[in-house]
């Protein structure tokens, strides 16, 4: 431990095993991909990542995020979160990345006009984990439905009802196309076929949301509703409401330390 005095007075360090502390960490959670040791935060400085907000146990590391490169090295994409206690998760960064890779789908909802397949990112984290909703929707070949912003009439629309658990992100939509309807002799913005809208949700870092979590962690239902009219090349249908719903299980935070001998140690110098 490293001992130094300023003025007289004996300063606090802290000393520990960092390369021990990862390898426990990675041998209880299943890790098999290399981690860094980077006590002196060297290289998250480097890289622009060191979070000067944290303190305390957290002072000196990095904000939680991933890097994406390619082949050649060369980093094309970042997703990093304004608050560290918030993060990504690997799988919600590969549905953002290659969404045709996401196969996941934990429901599907049949109506007169489409297929709903539903999907999520993950179906469990901690409080701060950000997931990705998803909803895919199947037309046929004749029948379109309105794109947000089409006046006079009823686009489709991803509504997820607001709860304390959970903070949610804007809707994504995919592009629209212009199209031409006979029955309504009108050009509009339309989707067709496949598309797949989206929403990522925050589960809460909220201290009594946090604080109230067992040791098996709780389901939270996730609802709303998916609004649309269709029309096919004669009719213009009524507009329709379908009630959706996505279950993720929210688990306690991991505050199992390292052991002693190897844990962070504050001492008097």
């Amino acid at each position: 431990m490293p001992q130094f005095e300023k003025h007289g007075i004996k300063l606090a360090a802290i000393s520990y095993d960092s390369e021990a502390i990862l390898k426990y960490f990675a041998d209880r959670h299943l890790i098999g991909f290399p981690l860094l040791a980077d006590p002196d935060s060297a290289v998250i400085r480097e890289y622009g990542l060191f979070n000067a907000e944290a303190a305390g146990f957290f002072k000196g590391m990095a904000r939680p995020g991933y890097f994406f490169l390619d082949t050649t090295g060369t980093i094309r994409e970042k997703f990093f979160e304004p608050k560290y206690r918030a993060r990504q998760s690997g799988h919600g960064v590969i549905s953002k990345l290659f969404a045709e890779l996401v196969s996941d789908v934990t429901d599907t909802v049949e109506t007169p006009h489409l297929q709903i397949n539903l999907g999520q990112s993950d179906h469990e984290g901690i409080p701060g984990t950000r997931i990705t909703l998803s909803a895919e929707i199947r037309l046929p070949p004749d029948v379109p439905v309105y794109a947000p912003g089409t006046p006079g009439y009823k686009p489709i629309t991803l509504a997820i009802d607001p709860q304390p658990e959970v903070e949610l992100r804007s809707v994504i939509y995919p592009f629209a196309k212009t199209l031409y309807l006979p029955a309504i002799q009108e050009r509009v913005a339309v989707f067709e076929r496949t598309f797949r809208i989206s929403q990522d949700a925050t589960v809460s870092s909220a201290a009594d949301f946090t604080s109230s979590l067992l040791p098996d962690g709780k389901t939270l239902t996730i609802q709303g509703k998916l609004e649309y009219q269709a029309c096919d090349s004669e009719t213009c249908f009524l507009p329709t409401s379908v009630p959706i719903q996505w279950h993720f299980r929210a688990l306690p935070l991991d505050r199992q330390r390292a052991p002693e001998n190897i844990q962070h140690k504050q001492g008097t110098l």
